[in-house]
């Protein structure tokens, strides 16, 4: 971090606090979260993991993303022994496997999530990205698991425009609350369609990996000059400001990972950063959104 002086995270928690995205139903989320994604896989990091996730909640990024698949189930118990004692301060969200997201099998996978989690329910339930099995289906089993009391919601996850054109199309496919994508400054392809489609929807996007995942596309994107310049300006890192840019407006939820006390202050600090409008237009015009439609990036 470029911060010379050591953070207020009363200010920090404060400030996350106050920043909060509302879904359909009310329900409020932070603009920072919280990504779990290859967390739980080495023992040896296993209490720093869980530090950081326990800090980055009093931080206000109480919202914690994991997922079934993370770790074949390692992420989700790291999380269930990191939110011992708080359940009730987090927002917590778990995804399901396509193969696993019909109604013979949605149940199952839930309630084991549940279980190595170490709660009774989730704030919100994805499927993770679509497969075989028809969406009728998976709107019936989400739906499902609302009325059982398993989850207080669902939405999805990696479903392009005309795929959430579909889903909700489908009866109870509207109850669908947010769609969490690949986004970040050098992957801006979902601002073509997908973006607008569902601002007109009120249905907020929920951005994974919005740092770029570690290697030369990361390495890029904090080395350019630009990026560069604004940070120094903000006594900032390079990272910050592209959290920043990446939850710039009231309708993108970020959830970066953190593995550390120190990476999760440095995110959660983010939450102070206010970019100008001609640092904006300065990004914009570095990394230029596409102008025709472009598949959907996964990762």
């Amino acid at each position: 971090m470029y911060k010379s002086t050591k953070p207020d995270l009363a200010e920090i928690a404060q400030a996350n606090r106050r920043s909060r995205i509302t879904l359909a139903d009310g329900a409020t989320v932070p603009r920072i979260g919280q990504g779990t994604w290859f967390m739980g896989d080495s023992t040896s990091d296993r209490e720093g993991e869980i530090a950081a996730l326990r800090l980055g909640v009093e931080l206000g990024m109480n919202l914690i993303d994991t997922a079934e698949m993370y770790g074949d189930g390692k992420s989700e118990l790291l999380v269930g022994e990191a939110i011992k004692g708080i359940r009730e301060d987090v927002f917590l969200v778990s995804k399901v496997y396509p193969h696993n997201a019909g109604q013979e099998k949605i149940v199952t996978s839930c309630e084991e999530s549940l279980k190595r989690l170490g709660t009774d329910y989730l704030d919100l339930y994805l499927l993770h990205w679509r497969g075989d099995i028809p969406l009728e289906e998976t709107v019936e089993g989400m739906e499902h698991l609302v009325t059982k009391g398993k989850i207080a919601r669902w939405g999805v996850s990696n479903l392009d425009t005309e795929d959430m054109k579909e889903l909700t199309r489908i009866a109870g496919g509207t109850h669908c609350v947010t769609n969490q994508v690949l986004y970040h400054l050098g992957s801006r392809g979902i601002e073509y369609d997908l973006l607008p489609w569902q601002r007109s929807r009120k249905m907020p996007i929920m951005a994974y990996s919005p740092l770029a995942q570690a290697g030369s596309l990361r390495k890029g994107l904090v080395e350019n000059e630009i990026v560069q310049e604004i940070a120094k300006k903000h006594n900032a890192s390079p990272l910050q400001i592209l959290l920043a840019w990446t939850t710039r407006e009231g309708d993108v939820m970020a959830i970066p990972k953190a593995s550390s006390c120190e990476h999760v202050i440095e995110n959660a600090s983010a939450g102070l950063l206010q970019l100008t409008a001609e640092e904006h237009w300065r990004l914009d015009d570095a990394f230029q959104m596409p102008s025709w439609k472009v598949p959907l990036d996964m990762i």
